[in-house]
Formats: C-alpha cells, structure tokens, sequence
C-alpha cells in the first residue's frame, strides 16, 4: 500500500503532494525498528524530582530524541534526493535494501549497550581546558544527565535514513517535475517523521520515567526495550544476509 501510493505520487497535485509528504511522514516515524532504536535511547538516571517535573523532563527529552532523530534522517534523505536529481546520479532501489544490514547491526548494538551500561558503568572522556591553557579529560558516566548525548540519536537517524522505506520516498520525490517540488517534499515528510517520532519519544518514555523509581518495573522497561531491538536487529539480519542470498 505504502509503495503503490509513493509510485503514483506523479499523478497527485501539488497541495496533495505536500499534504502526503507530511502524513508519511508521521506514519513513517511508527516503523517497528524506528520505535525500537528510539526507545533504548531514552533510559536515564533515577530522578527524585517530583511528577510535574518528571513530566517536565519527558517531554524536552521526548522532543529531543526525535528532533535530532528526524534530523538525521531528514539529512540523508535529502543528499539521496540531491544525488539522483540534481546530480542525476542513478541510484536503484536495491542498493538500499543491502543498507538494511547496517540498521540491523546498529539495533543489535544497541540492545545490548542497553543492557550493559545498566549492568556495568560506562565512562565517556571530554575535554576540558582550564583558563591557564591546560587540557585534560573529564571521565562521566554515559548516563550523566549533565551532559547530553543528542548526536547519538543524530547518528541513528542518519542510518535509518540510508535504509528501507525513507529511501524509497526520496527516490520517489524525484520523480516530481521541478526540484523545488521535490526538495519541499522531502523536507515536509521529514517535517512529518520528526512530529511522529516525538510522540512515539513521548508514548515510550513517559512510563519509562515515571518508573524510575521502582527498580522491577524500570528493569523490565529497559531490559524488554533492549531484547525488542536485538530481536528486530537479528531479524533483519537473517531475512536480508542469509535468506535473501539463498533465493
């Protein structure tokens, strides 16, 4: 159904164009393996704030991830689109389908970096320069809710956007008549993925959070969370590099 519309979107005027590069969008956002790499990124520290400010700090963090997530995504799509239209680069559809192996890895990562940053502390080093001109490193643990790790969630979108069906949507848009067309739907159904994603942040993380502070429940979020995206990363893994290649 996705695909039969997106093959046709030819045929649609320009305001129904625009208003389906939105609409995917949103809907794009709810893919099984999009939800899943989303949720292992919103597990943080216990938090003795009270529920106003819980609810507070779901929603910025929520809004974050899938910002930065739909922006990464959005940034792929757009040098796809920029490659096969403006550089009249030929790009087939396959080629996105092997990339699908890359978000399998990367889900199975992340499952199991869930899991172990809550059985065993994992420390970052930054720098840090004093006013004297000395540098040194700062270790933190990754979990440190001083210090942010959006960039991460960045990268995740990049890579989702290297694969599956965003990829086939930006071949899609260039198939519209001008560039400009193509370009505002690329952007509108990342305008879309973005909105989506922050409701899926929003939907996933706010029991997470709430939670926080009974250990049983929380683990359960975050171990069942973890499992969904090495289950859904393996999957991927074996359809595309071992049953695809027996065919």
């Amino acid at each position: 159904m996705f695909e039969e519309i997106i093959s046709s979107i030819g045929d649609f005027t320009p305001a129904l164009i625009m208003g389906l590069g939105l609409m995917v969008g949103i809907e794009h956002a709810f893919e099984p393996d999009h939800i899943a790499a989303v949720g292992t990124q919103l597990f943080k520290r216990k938090s003795k704030n009270g529920i106003k400010n819980k609810l507070k700090t779901v929603f910025t963090k929520s809004s974050l991830v899938g910002i930065f997530w739909g922006a990464g995504h959005t940034t792929t799509l757009v040098a796809i689109g920029f490659l096969a239209y403006f550089f009249t680069i030929n790009i087939h559809a396959e080629i996105f389908s092997d990339l699908e192996l890359l978000v399998g890895a990367m889900l199975i990562f992340l499952g199991i970096t869930t899991i172990w940053k809550r059985k065993f502390k994992i420390h970052h080093r930054h720098p840090h320069q004093h006013s004297d001109g000395n540098l040194h490193f700062d270790a933190h643990e990754h979990n440190d809710d001083d210090h942010k790790h959006e960039h991460k969630s960045y990268l995740i979108g990049l890579i989702h956007g290297l694969a599956g069906s965003g990829s086939l949507v930006a071949l899609a848009a260039t198939t519209l008549d001008n560039m400009e067309m193509a370009l505002t739907f690329i952007l509108l159904f990342g305008l879309g993925s973005i909105i989506g994603m922050i409701v899926v942040s929003s939907l996933i993380g706010l029991p997470i959070l709430l939670t926080d502070r009974v250990s049983i429940i929380n683990q359960f979020f975050r171990y069942g969370t973890a499992t969904i995206s090495f289950i859904i990363g393996a999957s991927i893994l074996f359809e595309i590099g071992i049953l695809n290649n027996l065919q």
